[in-house]
């Protein structure tokens, strides 16, 4: 089932209940189907010829749920963009989709100029929160602007079907070469995954889930589809108190908490995980990254009501793939150096651990990981060349598998596969997936300097606080440097400090010696 009819089937079934809470006002399912439709009916006859993909420039805000909504009732994947971004990264994620229609909210609004106000080829832009768009459609005559007073009436639009194949969402990640990827993940991959969480988790319309994640950020769906699959309740927390949530468990009476470890890390520091905590949770969820012991049993004492698991996926294999559900007693003895296991695979899902020669190692010994099976997938985005590195059937397999990049350690005799790092230099920075390559790759364009090493750092349980690069030039400015980047950066990959040294040291392969850089970093 596409993911826009797990909603409208909801709609038809709950249509005055709560589908959506922002800054606690509730949007009951009828309503925010009026608006999605409104929306999607407005650019169906405007549009012309197009690529099957809307962008949504919004961020926490309703518009940014219907928009989604609105693209996928028009049958096209949505593109989600954020605003939190530096305007010149949104520019690339739209011109590389290619969308010709944009869906924006009102806070959104002021970056437009900057992302398509050069851009020659027509685009459709829905403002649906602003009654006014004259100034708009004077400063990018080129591009055709509808306002909330130029919305279609309600009604009368009939979703479109889709094939299961196609694609629900173009998501960008973080790229090696210092451009964004966008992941292509199907209706047939979603649903999958949403059948089976929804059917572990027994949703029903009762529930009440918090919404943490931005738009780009895949586990997002999460926290949409698995509510609207059920006629539950999408409670969106405040900007302000994604790290410190607990006065909005308690208010929004959350009955599923979904975040990624790091906001459990926060809350431990100040104080906010002391026992009998958050008795309504019923269902305490983390994703994103890894996911210490001591978080996972003060979260299960302050949610003493609650079933902690921990989650594990990346994009390419459909938001989460293998789940642990934590045990008081056997929880701690079977982590890894502190670190829950990431368990075992979802049903349909397979998992190899393999060598460098995509060869299975021996139960016990530390591989890579690969998956095949319904969640894989569609490849990159106009990239076959790193969709084909990534995505292949090891010999001896007869299905695709994704290569993860993950290091983990291949279970014996039934117990829960652990995760161990990363077999390449890509890290977690506070849940987002960082290729420390892109860093590299902005700093060296930036400085015309090709000794550039970026560093996760400083290390945390559950992956690294932020990001330290090396420069190899005496002679640059490094805050001019830094200034720039973060222009070009979104705030989590930006260094929060650049060294500038005479040269990078190499190791005995003539590589970049990062051990080395982690050790002067540790030294001071």
């Amino acid at each position: 089932m596409s993911l826009h009819a797990r909603f409208l089937r909801a709609a038809e079934l709950f249509p005055n209940r709560s589908a959506l809470e922002v800054d606690g006002s509730p949007v009951t399912y009828a309503d925010l189907r009026s608006r999605a439709e409104a929306i999607a009916a407005s650019l169906e006859r405007r549009s012309a010829e197009e690529p099957p993909l809307t962008a949504v420039f919004a961020y926490r805000s309703e518009t940014a749920f219907a928009g989604i909504l609105a693209a996928l009732i028009r049958g096209h994947a949505y593109v989600p963009l954020n605003r939190t971004f530096p305007p010149d990264r949104t520019r690339v994620m739209l011109e590389r989709a290619g969308c010709r229609s944009v869906i924006v909210d009102a806070a959104s609004a002021g970056q437009l100029e900057e992302i398509v106000g050069n851009r020659s080829e027509q685009l459709v832009i829905v403002a649906p929160d602003l009654d006014e768009v004259t100034d708009l459609r004077r400063r990018m005559p080129q591009h055709t602007f509808l306002g909330a007073r130029d919305l279609e009436g309600v009604g009368g639009f009939e979703a479109v079907e889709v094939d299961p194949d196609s694609m629900a969402y173009l998501l960008f990640t973080s790229g090696s070469t210092g451009v964004p990827k966008g992941v292509m993940v199907s209706h047939a991959n979603v649903s999958h995954f949403l059948d089976v969480m929804t059917e572990r988790y027994e949703v029903n319309e009762a529930d009440r889930l918090s919404q943490t994640f931005d738009m780009t950020f895949d586990l997002s769906v999460f926290d949409m589809f698995v509510a609207w699959s059920s006629g539950a309740c999408v409670c969106c927390v405040p900007q302000s108190e994604v790290i410190k949530p607990g006065k909005f468990i308690r208010d929004a009476e959350l009955t599923i908490w979904f975040s990624v470890p790091s906001t459990g890390i926060f809350m431990k520091r100040l104080g906010m995980l002391k026992p009998d905590r958050y008795p309504s949770l019923r269902w305490s969820l983390f994703c994103g990254e890894p996911l210490p012991a001591d978080i996972a049993e003060a979260w299960a004492a302050a949610a003493p009501n609650s079933i902690v698991e921990n989650l594990y996926g990346p994009t390419e294999l459909t938001i989460a793939c293998m789940l642990y559900r934590w045990d008081p007693v056997r929880g701690p003895n079977e982590s890894h150096h502190g670190i829950v296991p990431i368990g075992a695979p979802y049903p349909g899902m397979a998992t190899r651990v393999v060598d460098g020669e995509l060869r299975e190692v021996e139960p016990g010994a530390e591989g890579e990981l690969m998956l095949c099976g319904p969640q894989v997938a569609l490849g990159y985005w106009n990239d076959p060349e790193k969709t084909e590195a990534v995505f292949v059937t090891p010999e001896g397999a007869q299905a695709l598998h994704y290569r993860t990049g993950d290091l983990v350690r291949r279970p014996i005799a039934g117990a829960p596969m652990t995760y161990v790092g990363r077999v390449d230099h890509q890290v977690k920075v506070n849940g987002h997936r960082v290729e420390l390559g892109e860093v590299e790759a902005t700093l060296r364009e930036l400085t015309g300097v090709q000794a550039v090493v970026a560093i996760g750092w400083p290390r945390t349980a559950a992956g690294a606080a932020g990001v330290t690069a090396f420069v190899g030039d005496t002679s640059i400015d490094v805050q001019a440097i830094r200034s720039q980047a973060a222009a070009r950066l979104p705030d989590y990959m930006v260094p929060r400090e650049i060294r500038a040294v005479d040269a990078i040291p190499l190791n005995a392969n003539g590589k970049f010696d990062r051990n080395a850089l982690v050790s002067i970093l540790e030294t001071g």
